[in-house]
């Protein structure tokens, strides 16, 4: 293949759909042109296939934008585990994405502190157990951490015959995976002890990849090899979050990833097929499409919640340095940050979510914060509606 062709090939908006590329181009073509790809440009990772042979990507065709790494790179202000607003979103989402019903309201009360009521709050709780347990940084990646998130997050909550069996950290049977236009099996279960020992070798690897290219891969890898019979795509999740966290980005758990993936979730599981479908015809198992995914339409598109701006930061670090906020002040600031986010609230509203301040003492702090700029504050009818922010000019309401 001349250098031209090759360019053209590289450069066609169908590039990683190669069955499409095939009607254009011919089939010969294709597979000679995936072939150059291997050979050329491609990155071996030390993951297997059904077939026992290498995972390969392309780390030049999946860029991530530096305002998504800078986003996850934030340090939260916020005290808090996680982000309370961020992690609702994460966790509605997540459930959206696997057609489980939940409300906004039952997470919030289960994050809040409160014991779940029924089977749905139950599973919400599970969430919040595994979300407490990832952003321990204590907490590293192995495979009998692996298990215990499994379990703690989805496992205890699952009917029996989709459990694991006593002393078996993945699944001993066959198991369908859904969500694409065809159901297909996952690992074979003899196969998953060594994948997944690969998969958590892998994950512990200083290895020069990106770590948003790296964390993509996992959480794809895992996906694709299925260790569970149910639970796959959220411990997927989690754990894509669970490696970023470990490499150092605090702001992981602030960013509601799954929320990008719900918006459009068609795209994520075409995103699974296109790789499997590319490797019919290439003769190789390239996970660049799913990378290519992850980072235009979640990564390139983070807004991370609980992460005021420079100046507005700047301001209350100033303010607390020189004694000008008071301890319950310094709780309920980095409470509004991890509760709302970017969220408008009312007085009235944090009294009842703090719950352990008094009205009068919500509404000094919310005066002062206001007053220095740090919220905003918008006026409808007789309510007051308050938001992180500086756009406000702290003058009195």
């Amino acid at each position: 293949m001349d250098g031209a062709q090759f360019a053209k090939m590289l450069s066609d908006k169908h590039l990683f759909e190669l069955n499409r590329m095939e009607y254009k181009y011919s089939t010969v073509s294709v597979k000679e042109f995936a072939e150059l790809l291997r050979q050329n440009f491609a990155q071996p990772l030390p993951l297997t296939d059904f077939s026992g042979n290498k995972l390969f990507y392309l780390p030049n065709l999946a860029q991530t934008s530096t305002n998504g790494m800078k986003q996850l790179l934030s340090v939260p202000v916020s005290g808090q585990n996680f982000g309370l607003s961020a992690m609702t979103e994460e966790i509605y989402a997540t459930f959206q994405i696997e057609s489980i019903r939940s409300t906004r309201s039952s997470i919030r009360y289960i994050l809040d502190g409160y014991a779940p009521r029924d089977e749905q709050e139950a599973r919400i709780y599970g969430m919040k157990r595994g979300l407490e347990f990832i952003a321990n940084r204590q907490n590293t990646i192995t495979e009998e951490n692996l298990h215990h998130l499994y379990q703690i997050s989805t496992g205890d909550y699952l009917p029996d015959e989709d459990r694991l069996l006593p002393n078996h950290f993945y699944r001993h049977g066959e198991v369908f995976i859904v969500g694409g236009e065809e159901p297909r099996p996952g690992l074979p279960a003899e196969r998953l002890p060594g994948a997944m020992k690969c998969l958590v070798d892998f994950a512990n690897a200083n290895d020069g990849i990106n770590e948003l290219h790296k964390a993509a891969i996992l959480h794809f890898a895992f996906a694709y090899y299925h260790p569970y019979f149910d639970g796959n795509g959220r411990t997927a999740r989690l754990f894509h979050l669970w490696y970023l966290v470990q490499q150092g980005y605090p702001a992981a758990l602030f960013t509601p990833f799954s929320r990008y993936i719900a918006e459009n979730k068609d795209a994520y599981y075409k995103a699974y097929e296109r790789v499997e479908r590319n490797a019919l015809i290439s003769g190789y198992t390239d996970v660049t499409p799913f990378l290519f995914y992850f980072c235009n339409e979640v990564y390139n598109r983070l807004q991370v919640d609980a992460v005021p701006p420079k100046t507005d930061l700047e301001v209350y670090q100033t303010a607390l340095a020189e004694g000008k906020i008071t301890e319950k002040e310094r709780l309920l600031w980095e409470y509004v940050l991890s509760a709302y986010g970017a969220e408008e609230f009312t007085t009235k509203q944090l009294e009842k979510d703090f719950r352990n301040a008094a009205y009068a003492t919500i509404r000094t702090f919310v005066m002062k914060f206001h007053e220095m700029g740090l919220l905003t504050a918008r006026k409808a009818g007789n309510r007051v509606f308050y938001h992180v922010g500086g756009t406000s000019d702290g003058r009195p309401l």
